[in-house]
């Protein structure tokens, strides 16, 4: 099949569902001067013993079920090719080695019949969508338009802080109803420099000819006004950057269909909420379930200690990394009428219900420590859609 997906909610057809297949903890060396070989062999025994076999083998589990039932519902299932992650890959500014292709959505931004990888902020993704290539080749022969972002030298500091110090922040509604969810874990924020164009492709929402991109700590400025400049006068890239500080827009809003939005209530209500949803119906909901204790154990007691550990040796990873547990809401659209939720979410699927969709729940264990949902581990490359607009 061509690549064709304009929207978020169309009837699906063909789909790009993430892997574990050889993940391991992230280790990035932010300076020119070589890394000593002890240093590095350490470091790298740390980062193999964060990956554990059985616990990525679970990963692995729940996305080929994923997959599973995509393919019972008649989706045509694509999966990546995974590299060797361990592998260091140097620029003349800074080492790193990859995570994995869990959140195959990520980093690649499907625009009607153009896939755009997009340039991330985070050395340890420099190269991730190598691990589409296969995919893309594969569709290239068939027609489809490919894209590659300008990849940022990342020579200087691309995080900023987001407060002068700790200290001055001050709590947030969401902030508090954060820590009762994650039994006192709280995101730390950051800022991206603008320096250069940096942005993630799940920092927008797709619908038709106009794309909804939040400004956050994963997508700066620049990035939007490259993507507005790629896709030319035919779509329209809205900014916000008023209802999230943190990451990605897919746990805050989630476009249904045409005329419903469901936007993530500790994050926006009708005075931030976006000018482009004025005439939308909305569902406001907040009340996920909280992050599953074993999680939370298993971050507390080993990914933490080790990130600690790999630190102290001067390298950034990714172990301190833990989703919001508003990643809950992360749902995928088979149509205008069905969408596939996290099995744990049980008052997420009620609302859904009330509104007539078909729920269909699925286990996934690892939503929070991986960094994404259902939504982000999936990437839709075909829909029965066309590009038109939904706001005129």
């Amino acid at each position: 099949m061509e690549v064709n997906s304009h929207n978020e909610w169309d009837k699906l057809r063909e789909i790009i569902v993430g892997t574990a297949e050889g993940s391991i903890a992230t280790l990035s060396w932010m300076r020119p001067d070589p890394i000593p070989p002890k240093v590095l062999e350490k470091a790298t025994k740390l980062a193999i013993k964060a990956s554990p076999k059985w616990f990525y083998d679970e990963v692995a589990e729940d996305l080929q079920g994923l997959a599973d039932v995509l393919t019972g519902l008649g989706v045509e299932v694509k999966r990546p090719t995974p590299f060797d992650f361990s592998q260091m890959y140097s620029t003349p500014f800074w080492q790193s080695n990859s995570n994995n292709v869990y959140n195959t959505r990520d980093l690649n931004l499907v625009v009607g019949n153009t896939v755009i990888e997009t340039p991330s902020y985070l050395a340890s993704r420099y190269y991730e969508t190598a691990a589409m290539y296969d995919i893309w080749y594969e569709y290239f022969e068939q027609g489809f338009k490919w894209i590659a972002g300008p990849k940022p030298l990342l020579n200087y500091q691309a995080k900023l802080p987001y407060f002068r110090d700790e200290s001055e922040r001050i709590l947030t509604e969401e902030d508090k109803k954060e820590i009762e969810l994650t039994g006192g874990r709280l995101e730390k924020l950051h800022k991206l420099s603008e320096n250069e164009i940096m942005f993630e492709a799940a920092n927008t929402l797709r619908m038709g000819k106009d794309l909804l991109y939040l400004v956050s700590s994963s997508g700066n400025l620049k990035g939007a006004k490259w993507l507005q400049s790629v896709l030319g006068n035919e779509y329209k890239v809205h900014l916000t950057s008023e209802i999230y500080r943190s990451s990605h827009i897919d746990s805050t809003a989630m476009a249904l269909r045409p005329g419903l939005v469901m936007l993530n209530s500790t994050r926006v209500n009708e005075q931030n909420c976006p000018e482009i949803f004025s005439k939308w119906d909305k569902i406001y909901f907040e009340d996920v379930a909280p992050t599953s204790e074993a999680e939370l154990k298993f971050q507390k007691e080993f990914r933490d200690p080790l990130g600690n550990e790999i630190e102290a040796l001067g390298f950034e990873t990714n172990l301190h990394g833990m989703s919001s547990p508003w990643v809950g809401m992360n749902f995928l659209s088979v149509d205008q009428e069905t969408v596939i939720v996290d099995e744990r979410q049980t008052k997420l699927r009620q609302v859904l219900e009330k509104r007539n969709f078909t729920v269909i729940p699925i286990q996934m264990r690892h939503i929070y420590t991986q960094g994404g949902g259902i939504h982000c581990a999936t990437l839709d490359t075909v829909r029965d859609s066309k590009l038109e607009s939904y706001f005129d």
